[in-house]
């Protein structure tokens, strides 16, 4: 019985290392490339509003704001 506990965990530690192994951290953008167009609901004084695009915006100065979840209602 204790080898067979051993297995099942020595097969989820493998099994872990080659899921780990195949997800890659996504590369940081280098200064001045251009960002990769994304969707996100807007942000209006009742909550979320309509989606918008990161398209939308080309040519306009855009300010992303990113906030604990305790300083928000949601």
């Amino acid at each position: 019985m204790r080898f067979v506990r051993s297995g099942v965990a020595l097969a989820g530690l493998v099994a872990g290392a080659v899921t780990a192994a195949a997800c890659q951290a996504p590369t940081p953008l280098a200064v001045g490339t251009k960002a990769p167009d994304f969707t996100l609901p807007s942000a209006t004084k009742a909550g979320a509003g309509p989606k918008v695009k990161l398209s939308d915006f080309a040519g306009k100065t855009v300010v992303l704001a990113f906030f604990f979840k305790v300083r928000t209602p949601g």
